[in-house]
């Protein structure tokens, strides 16, 4: 049998040809195997490469609510990674689910950090700076805006006008012309950044919670206050302002609070005059608007202000309770108007030493005013 003759019009193909083809592919082939390693080997060892930037510190802080490609851009501008490493940074991070774990606020760094250790830096968790104040018992709006703001926390005219925003009132549920009485005599902690809302709204919901407590204790109590005097939270609220500015003395706060209440529930007792000397201070002191002879306070109360109609806070001037608060009381005043100590007394006058005489006669009390108001005697 003779061979087949390959046809005229198929050209001869090139063994040599095929062979370089054959040499590229696999050249090709090899390239790719090589960069693909070289890619992968990179990859594994990228998180404990030190970059190649200073060791020097870098600070900035990363905003709230920034997305991760704004904190790549962040750690681009600030030479933490360089550019062209920042896709790798990108895989990296996304690689380790952690694109949404960067913590907003202040962070430190290197140029010659590691990822790992960027990553870690970026997901540190934040210290918030925190002031810590102290607001004692009996103190009045305008008191207690300069002791926060003392202490840090905002500045007086703000908490000022805070303290009487309609809006924030309303919202935090006081009905009177201002936050006083319900601002509560405690230690706080606030983040440092804290507004003045914020600060208010954690004073006053403190308020709310040892009230709850104490009403729910003497619930009894609350309900003949409401039944005898017609008293609601508020007008508790405002008696225990003025127990709080009458004394010190944690054990006289019931007694004193008994001898008010005796003065409003005890018919023979006319007119219903409380006559403490701090409400006239009040009006003269705290209140935008104040009467003409209140304009002309100095700090010690004349004839004028114990006759002066025109401040509404005088218990000497008006009958009954003032119109609102005049003071931020603690728990143990709020607790000795809930739960006074039962007594005939009408009056009481200071001994000179932080503690009170009581009477039931007016004949008796003026013998105590000669002894230690016009002798100046202190108590023993």
């Amino acid at each position: 049998m003779t061979a087949r003759r390959r046809p005229w019009w198929k050209p001869r193909r090139s063994r040599r040809s095929q062979r370089w083809a054959l040499v590229v592919v696999v050249l090709a082939l090899g390239l790719a195997a090589w960069a693909l390693s070289r890619a992968y080997d990179r990859l594994v060892a990228y998180p404990e490469r030190p970059g190649t930037g200073s060791a020097e510190l870098i600070e900035f802080e990363v905003p709230r609510g920034a997305s991760f490609p704004q904190v790549l851009d962040l750690l681009v501008e600030h030479e933490v990674i360089a550019e062209e490493e920042s896709g790798y940074f990108k895989l990296f991070v996304l690689q380790q689910g952690a694109a949404r774990k960067t913590t907003a606020g202040p962070h430190r760094f290197a140029g010659n950090m590691t990822p790992t250790q960027i990553l870690e830096e970026l997901q540190r968790r934040q210290k918030a700076e925190e002031l810590s104040v102290t607001i004692p018992e009996g103190k009045n709006i305008l008191e207690v805006a300069q002791i926060i703001a003392e202490a840090g926390l905002c500045d007086v005219e703000s908490l000022e006008a805070a303290m009487r925003d309609r809006a924030l009132l309303d919202e935090l549920g006081i009905v009177g012309p201002t936050a006083e009485g319900y601002l509560f005599p405690d230690t706080y902690k606030f983040a440092a950044k804290a507004t003045p809302a914020q600060v208010l709204t954690r004073l006053v919901s403190r308020h709310r919670k040892v009230f709850s407590d104490l009403r729910r204790r003497y619930r009894t109590e609350a309900r003949q206050l409401d039944k005898q005097l017609g008293w609601g939270d508020h007008e508790v609220v405002v008696l225990a302002s003025i127990v709080e500015k009458e004394t010190a003395a944690r054990h006289e706060r019931p007694l004193i609070a008994g001898v008010f209440l005796n003065r409003l529930r005890f018919s023979s007792f006319k007119p219903k005059l409380l006559q403490t000397d701090p409400t006239i201070v009040y009006g003269c002191v705290v209140p935008t608007d104040k009467s003409a002879a209140c304009q002309k306070f100095e700090g010690r109360i004349r004839r004028i202000h114990l006759r002066d109609k025109d401040n509404p806070y005088s218990t000497y001037a008006h009958e009954g309770l003032p119109p609102g608060p005049i003071s931020n009381p603690g728990r143990a005043a709020l607790e000795a108007v809930l739960s006074p100590k039962k007594s005939r007394y009408l009056y009481f006058v200071s001994r000179n030493d932080g503690t009170h005489e009581f009477s039931k006669t007016v004949a008796e009390h003026e013998k105590w005013v000669e002894i230690y108001q016009r002798q100046g005697k202190v108590g023993q």
